[in-house]
């Protein structure tokens, strides 16, 4: 794999970490396993391509990106709290509804952003420093700015989560009786988790459009398992009841994950082409779920050679 790959690689993997903090927090704090992700994903890419085209400001673009993936996640909360459908099943409902609002405001099934302005283009002030690394510039320019935003939003995060809401809206994922016994108010907790998650997804949407310079309808497809394999692979690099190293777990993972994913399809003597993407995808999934089952048995000869 070339410079020019990896460096693509860490690109999308900082792009999915923004799903990866998403899924964490549906998935890890709330206990909502929440599919409105695939939905979410390029909704924030619909809206953001279709707002930029249109002559608006790519910051501007990209916020409303972002509310718009909020109020998906709003949706599905309102239907599990309000009718009492099963969580999973309003997620899918929701997804599924999103298709169509995804053409509606497209109005086509892409868009094409070749010669727009970017989100990325506030960053330009980063090209001397990045020329000083020798890496080709536009790409690792891309990557510095990803790297900033993953990291103020991955702090911002962890100071919502260790703050008395985010306490709140552990304690509602984690046991919803006792906290609604303690006077939490659980149904807003759970509003606000799940619009933030879409959220932080819609935006990754909205960002991955932008540094690919493209939307498509059908780019949101399999994004739930790409952000639940990142959290999953994380949660095994890094054990800790720590948030912070939680939330950073999730940022590795995502960027360790899309590496993988890269050197497997670059690797020659393997075999694989551009066509195997989804059997690559399937099998590290599998992988990173079955590391923790594996690990033990591992650490647990670790631990007695270590004794003896």
């Amino acid at each position: 794999m070339n410079l020019v790959s990896f460096l693509g690689a860490v690109e999308i993997g900082l792009i999915f970490s923004l799903v990866a903090l998403g899924v964490f927090l549906s998935f890890r704090v709330l206990d909502f396993p929440d599919l409105t992700v695939d939905g979410s994903f390029p909704l924030g890419g619909a809206v953001a391509s279709t707002l930029i085209v249109s002559g608006i400001d790519p910051l501007l673009s990209t916020a409303c990106a972002t509310i718009a993936g909020g109020m998906s996640g709003i949706v599905t909360a309102w239907l599990n709290v309000r009718f009492k459908i099963l969580h999973l099943l309003a997620s899918i409902l929701t997804m599924i509804a999103l298709f169509s609002i995804n053409l509606r405001i497209m109005g086509r099934p892409n868009i094409a952003l070749i010669g727009e302005g970017t989100v990325f283009d506030l960053f330009t002030w980063l090209t001397p420093l990045v020329e000083v690394t020798g890496l080709p510039a536009r790409s690792a320019l891309k990557v510095a700015a990803l790297l900033m935003i993953v990291v103020v939003t991955g702090l911002l995060l962890a100071r919502l989560l260790t703050s008395e809401f985010g306490l709140a809206m552990r304690a509602t994922g984690a046991n919803a009786r006792m906290a609604r016994a303690n006077g939490v108010f659980v149904d807003r907790h759970t509003f606000c988790g799940m619009a933030l998650s879409n959220g932080l997804v819609a935006a990754a949407g909205a960002l991955f459009a932008q540094a690919a310079g493209f939307a498509d309808v059908t780019m949101g497809t399999g994004t739930v398992i790409s952000g639940l394999a990142a959290v999953i692979l994380g949660e095994t690099l890094f054990r800790s009841r720590s948030i912070l190293v939680k939330l950073l777990a999730c940022i590795v993972g995502a960027i360790t994950y899309r590496i993988a994913i890269a050197l497997a399809l670059n690797t020659g003597w393997l075999g694989l082409q551009a066509s195997d993407l989804n059997l690559v995808t399937a099998v590290l999934v599998g992988v990173a779920l079955m590391l923790p089952t594996i690990g033990g048995p591992f650490r647990n000869i670790l631990t007695r050679s270590a004794r003896a």
